[in-house]
C-alpha cells in the first residue's frame, strides 16, 4: 500500500492493525477516508457522519476534513461514546477485502486480455462525491458512475482526467433571483489525493510542447475502489501565472483555455500513463474533450516501432473507443487553423504530416479551408468502436454525422448506442436498499444486471414500499426546508420569511422534481406557458401539487440564467407560494436528496436533444415514478404502465409550435394521468394503483439501467474487441 498524508500523519501497511489504540482507530479511518470506496456505502457516510454530525454537515460531507480537525484521543473519545469502534473496524476489514479479492470479481472471469491491457478511461470531469468537486454536472456524474461500476465489477480500467482546485462554480440566487457564480479553491490537502509516482520513483510530471513554449502539468492519484483516477494539475513550478491557472476551473475560460486544457487531457494523459509504467490495450475518450490523446499515442508507436502515420492510425484508431454525449451542435467544441497549429505544431512535426492533413483530421470536409476542426469529428475518425449513449441518440447521431462517410447509407454509420446507466449503490437510499434485501434477497446486489432478481419485486408488500417511500420523501422535505432557511438568511430576507421556510411544503401533497442544467433547451418552464391553468391545476384543495426546481446555468449563459430568475420569482406569486421552490447550487448532495424523495421526476427537452438524461434512472431505483418527453433514454424504457409519457414521441418542424403542443400534453398528462392517480386512495389510504406504477417501474428498469449493465455492454461491445480479445464477429456495436 502506497503512504498517503493526512495533515502530518501516515499509513502504512505494517502497523498492526489488531491494536486497540486511539492511533490505530484513527489510522484506520484515514485508510477509510482516502479511498472514495466510503462514499457508496451507507453505513462508512454513516459512521464518519456519527463522529461529528454537525461539522459533517459543514464541510460537505468530506472525511478528510473532519479527521484533519480532530486527534487520534478525540476521535477515539467519540468513538467510545457513540460505540463505533466496531463499526470502524468492520468497514476497515471490509476494504481490505474488496480491495484483495480481485480474482473472485466478474472482470477476473470475463475480461481476459484487458488484464494485462487494461482499459484507459479518459473524461473531462469526475462526479465521484460532493466533497471532490471536479465535476460540473451530467457527464461528470456519468463518468463517475462509469469508473464505480468497473471497480465493483473488477474491470481492468484506469481513469485520467484534470484537477480543478476551483472546480465548477458555487451558485447563488441574489434577492431578484438572479444567479451568481462563486469559485471557491479546494487544496489538495484536503482532498483524498497523494502523488502519482512514476516508473522513476518520483512524482510524475509531464511537459508538452507548443508553438509559444512548454506547458507542465504534475499528476495526482485519487484511489475509487479498485480503479486508481489520475489528474493533471497545471499548477506547477515552471509556468508561467496564466498556465498555473489553466486547470483551475471546469468549462471557464475562452476557446484558447478550452483548447489548452483539452490538449493537457488528452496529450498530457497518454505522456502521464507511459511515465506511470501503465500500457493500456484499450482508450476510451469519454466525449471529444480527450480527442487529442490519439495523436499521441500514434507518435509513440512511430517514434517506437518505426510505423509510418498511416499504419499508427489504423492500429490505434482499432484500440480506441469514442463516446459522442451530445446532439446539439454547440455542444462539440471547436477551433480555428491558428489555435490548432499553435498547440500541436510540435506535435504535428513529429507525426509527419502538414498542417492541412491535421486540420483535415477533424473536418467533416477535410479540403474546406472555411471549417473549423472539430473534437468530435477526430474523435470519430481515430476510433473503430463509436457510440450514442441511448438508442435514440444513436439514430440522431448516425444522422448527424453520415457526412463523414458520405458512400454509406444512415443506417449503416459506424455508429451504434450504448445507452448509459447509474451506479446503484451511489444513488440507492438505505432504506429502499433495505427493503430490496427482504424483497429480493441478500445478494441482489451481486446480481442486478439479471432482468428474474428484479420479478420478485411484484411480491412486494405495497404498505410497505409506500411507507419507505414516505420516509425518504420526509426526509427531502426536511433537507429542502434547511436549504430554504439558509437561503432566504444569505439574503437577508425578513424574519417570517425565513420562518416560513420551516414549514415549507406538504409531506401529503404530490411532489414534483426538476433538476438539470438550466439550458434553454430543457425548458424548465414548460409548466408555465399556461400559467392560469396550471396555478389552477396545483391549488386544488383535495389534490394539491408542488415542485422543487434545481440548476446551474453555465456563467455565459444569460437565457438559462433568466429561465432561473423567473421560476424563482414565482414564490412572489400568492398563487405558487409555498408550492414552488427553487434549490441553490445543485451539486450530488442535492441530487441525491431529490431523486431518493420525490414521488415525480420530470423532464421536458425539446426532443430529440436530450441525449441520454440519468437522473430519471436513479429516481426509478428509489420509487419515484418518471414524467417525460419521449426523449434519451426514457424513449426505449417508456412501455406504458411503468411511468408518464408527455405527449407521443413527435416535434414540429418549428420549435415554437413543438412547445406549445408540448405545454398542452404536460397539462393533459398532470390533469388525467398523474395527479388522479396520486390521490386514488383505498381505505386504508394507499394509493394502490400509484404503488402498482412504482413496482412496475422498479421491475422493469432497475437492471436495464444501471450502470453495472452499462460496463458489462462497454466491455463485451468495445473492450475486449479493441484489446484483441474477441474475434471480428463482435467488431460491430
Amino acid at each position: 500500500m502506497s503512504q498517503t498524508t493526512v495533515g502530518p500523519r501516515k499509513v502504512t501497511e505494517r502497523q498492526n492493525w489488531t491494536e486497540a489504540t486511539p492511533e490505530v482507530l484513527y489510522d484506520k479511518c484515514v485508510t477509510l477516508a482516502n479511498n472514495l470506496w466510503w462514499s457508496w456505502h451507507p453505513e462508512v457516510v454513516n459512521l464518519f457522519r456519527d463522529l461529528d454530525p454537525i461539522k459533517w454537515r459543514k464541510i460537505d460531507h468530506n472525511p478528510v476534513v473532519l479527521l484533519a480537525e480532530m486527534t487520534a484521543e478525540q476521535l477515539a473519545e467519540r468513538a467510545s461514546e457513540m460505540v463505533l469502534s466496531t463499526r470502524i473496524n468492520q468497514a476497515h476489514r471490509r476494504l481490505k477485502e474488496y480491495l484483495s479479492k480481485t480474482r473472485e470479481t466478474w472482470g477476473a472471469r470475463e475480461t481476459g486480455v484487458l488484464g494485462s491491457k487494461p482499459v484507459a478511461y479518459f473524461s473531462a470531469e469526475f462526479g465521484i462525491h460532493e466533497s471532490v468537486p471536479i465535476y460540473s454536472g451530467g457527464l461528470g456524474v456519468l463518468s463517475g458512475d462509469h469508473i464505480k461500476a468497473a471497480s465493483g465489477l473488477g474491470v481492468p480500467l484506469v481513469a485520467v482526467g484534470l484537477f480543478y482546485d476551483q472546480g465548477y462554480f458555487e451558485q447563488q440566487l441574489d434577492i431578484n433571483g438572479y444567479q451568481h457564480e462563486e469559485y471557491q479553491d479546494t487544496h489538495v490537502q484536503n482532498l483524498p489525493m497523494e502523488p502519482a509516482i512514476g516508473v522513476d520513483g518520483k512524482q510524475v510530471t509531464v511537459s508538452i510542447n507548443t508553438r509559444d513554449g512548454v506547458l507542465l502539468a504534475k499528476v495526482w492519484l485519487m484511489h475509487v475502489g479498485r480503479v486508481p483516477l489520475y489528474l493533471l494539475d497545471c499548477d506547477v513550478d515552471g509556468n508561467n501565472p496564466q498556465d498555473r491557472e489553466l486547470t483551475s476551473r471546469l468549462y471557464g475560460g475562452h476557446l484558447r483555455t478550452r483548447i489548452r486544457q483539452e490538449l493537457v487531457l488528452g496529450v498530457g494523459g497518454v505522456k502521464a500513463l507511459r511515465a506511470l509504467g501503465i500500457a493500456p490495450g484499450v482508450y476510451h475518450l469519454n466525449e471529444g474533450h480527450s480527442a487529442f490523446a490519439p495523436l499521441e499515442v500514434v507518435r509513440e508507436r512511430m517514434a517506437d516501432d518505426g510505423l509510418t502515420f498511416d499504419e499508427a492510425l489504423r492500429e490505434i484508431a482499432h484500440r480506441t473507443v469514442f463516446t459522442t454525449h451530445t446532439p446539439v451542435p454547440a455542444g462539440h467544441d471547436r477551433f480555428d487553423a491558428g489555435l490548432i497549429e499553435e498547440h500541436l505544431g510540435p506535435l504535428r512535426d513529429k507525426l509527419s504530416i502538414s498542417p492541412a492533413q491535421l486540420m483535415g483530421l477533424g473536418r467533416v470536409e477535410p479540403q474546406n479551408e472555411h471549417e473549423q476542426f472539430c473534437m468530435t469529428v477526430i474523435g470519430l475518425k481515430f476510433s473503430r468502436r463509436a457510440n450514442a449513449v441511448s438508442s435514440l441518440h444513436g439514430h440522431i447521431s448516425r444522422r448527424m454525422w453520415a457526412h463523414l462517410w458520405p458512400w454509406r447509407v444512415e443506417e449503416e454509420i459506424p455508429i451504434g448506442h450504448i445507452t448509459n446507466g447509474v451506479h446503484v449503490p451511489t444513488w440507492l437510499a438505505h432504506p429502499m436498499h433495505q427493503l430490496y434485501d427482504r424483497v429480493l434477497g441478500g445478494n441482489w446486489a451481486q446480481r442486478m444486471g439479471d432482468a428474474k432478481i428484479w420479478q420478485n419485486m411484484y411480491h412486494c408488500d405495497p404498505g410497505e414500499l409506500w411507507e419507505t417511500h414516505n420516509e425518504l420523501k420526509s426526509r427531502l422535505l426536511d433537507f429542502v426546508r434547511r436549504r430554504l432557511g439558509r437561503q432566504g438568511r444569505r439574503r437577508q430576507e425578513p424574519d417570517e420569511v425565513v420562518e416560513a421556510a420551516r414549514t415549507a411544503l406538504d409531506p401529503n401533497a404530490l411532489t414534483i422534481g426538476f433538476a438539470r442544467r438550466f439550458a434553454t433547451y430543457k425548458r424548465a418552464d414548460l409548466f408555465f406557458r399556461q400559467l392560469d391553468e396550471f396555478a389552477t391545476l396545483i391549488n386544488d384543495p383535495q389534490r394539491p401539487v408542488q415542485l422543487i426546481f434545481a440548476g446551474k446555468a453555465h456563467p455565459a449563459d444569460e437565457p438559462g440564467k433568466q429561465l432561473i430568475k423567473k421560476i424563482e420569482n414565482l414564490r412572489h406569486d400568492r398563487r405558487f407560494a409555498g408550492r414552488i421552490v427553487f434549490i441553490e447550487d445543485y451539486d450530488i448532495n442535492v441530487a441525491r436528496h431529490l431523486v431518493q424523495g420525490v414521488d415525480v421526476w420530470m423532464n421536458t427537452p425539446r426532443r430529440p436533444k436530450e441525449a441520454s438524461g440519468t437522473s430519471g434512472m436513479k429516481a426509478v431505483l428509489n420509487g419515484g415514478l418518471n414524467c417525460s418527453i419521449l426523449d434519451g433514454w426514457w424513449a426505449e424504457a417508456y412501455n406504458g404502465k411503468n411511468g408518464f409519457a408527455i405527449g407521443n414521441g413527435s416535434q414540429h418542424v418549428h420549435d415554437e409550435i413543438t412547445d406549445q403542443r408540448d405545454a398542452q400534453y404536460l397539462m393533459q398528462a398532470l390533469r388525467d394521468q398523474v395527479i388522479p392517480l396520486f390521490y386514488d386512495r383505498d381505505v386504508d389510504g394507499l394509493p394502490r394503483h400509484w404503488i402498482a406504477m412504482m413496482i412496475e417501474s422498479i421491475t422493469t428498469l432497475a437492471s436495464r439501467f444501471s450502470a453495472h449493465r452499462m460496463v458489462i455492454d462497454y466491455v463485451r461491445k468495445c473492450y475486449l474487441v479493441a484489446a484483441g480479445g474477441l474475434s471480428s464477429e463482435m467488431d460491430r456495436l
